[in-house]
């Protein structure tokens, strides 16, 4: 009778939740693009800590066995070795990929991630199995959204890790600053805000066109007139500081983000410096008393920072609401 019953007593079957399904499914079919993200990352993550550690002490190390490190260098100073050459090269990779990734992500989204599958007919068939349309997109975005912000964020916590540990050698270098893009996008949380913004106007291109090619093309247009148009925001988002010099100190010069600059006139109004080309009384003579400077100091980084996050994710969350109704609206009653 136990033989009997165990032998016609029949095996439960493994339930695997539709989100769960949605999930694998998803990984299984994007895994050439979840690869090259996590190969991405791993480069960019293996330059920057070898930027970070022998990078860094060879090209000191050069620096310094040239003299350059002395009250008074020679020109020789100016033109780097190998080894700042490939301490910069990997600097520069690095910062290079995190950039680019704003791109890419909204190149894919719009074109393999949600138009193709609209346009060969496979999201139609997910939404007839146990996913709906609107649990088809969320899982379609939720989990690159996940993954893009974990890689970003590792990438701009050793990013800063780097610019903070090199000091020396990065105020000899003399290019960098706080306030280059490359540089405050990807020491802050911007980069992180930027991605998640590219996936969201990727999707809603794609859930627009339904072609892959022409949602790729109006992902990547729209991401770079968003990226172009927050930078020309950047300064204005925060209120400025300004300092007003006397003529005989000339124009303000300061290590910091310039807003605006200009003259001051006796009254207070602000003017256009005069081209005076170094001739003597010129100033006075236009009625010139001072100079000013609009400027962000560097303790204007995280407000800033902040500021423009909040704008990319208000863009992200828009992008991603309009996605939701727009596919409501051609699915009806299902989503």
């Amino acid at each position: 009778m136990t033989a009997l019953t165990a032998a016609t007593t029949p095996a439960v079957a493994r339930h695997i939740s539709p989100s769960r399904g949605l999930v694998l499914a998803m990984l299984r079919l994007h895994r050439t693009a979840l690869l090259f993200w996590l190969g991405l990352v791993v480069v960019a993550a293996g330059a920057l800590l070898w930027a970070m550690g022998p990078g860094a002490d060879a090209a000191w190390a050069e620096y310094t066995d040239m003299g350059c490190d002395l009250s008074r260098p020679d020109l020789g100073c100016d033109f780097p070795g190998p080894a700042n050459n490939r301490y910069e090269t990997a600097v520069a990779v690095a910062s290079g990929l995190v950039r680019l990734l704003p791109l890419l992500t909204g190149a894919w989204a719009g074109g393999a991630l949600i138009a193709r599958e609209l346009e060969n007919g496979t999201a139609q068939l997910a939404w007839t199995q146990s996913a709906g349309p609107a649990r088809w997109l969320a899982a379609k975005l939720a989990v690159p959204a996940l993954l893009l912000v974990t890689g970003t964020l590792t990438l701009t916590l050793l990013h800063r890790m780097l610019w903070s540990s090199d000091r020396a050698l990065i105020s000899v270098t003399g290019w960098r600053a706080w306030h280059d893009d490359g540089i405050f996008e990807i020491n802050g949380t911007v980069a992180a805000a930027e991605a998640l913004a590219a996936l969201a106007l990727g999707a809603l291109a794609g859930l627009l066109l339904r072609r892959s090619l022409p949602a790729l093309g109006v992902a990547v247009l729209a991401l770079l007139s968003l990226v172009y148009v927050v930078g020309e925001l950047r300064p204005h988002l925060w209120p400025v500081k300004t300092v007003v010099t006397s003529l005989d100190d000339g124009t303000p010069g300061l290590d910091s983000l310039i807003v605006e600059t200009g003259a001051l006139t006796a009254s207070g109004a602000r003017v256009p410096i005069p081209s005076c080309s170094g001739e003597p009384g010129c100033e006075v003579r236009n009625g010139i008393t001072h100079y000013y400077a609009d400027y962000h100091p560097a303790s204007h980084f995280w407000p800033l920072q902040l500021m423009e996050t909040g704008l990319l994710l208000a863009v992200a969350a828009l992008a991603t609401a309009t996605a939701f109704v727009l596919l409501r609206r051609r699915t009806g009653a299902s989503v």
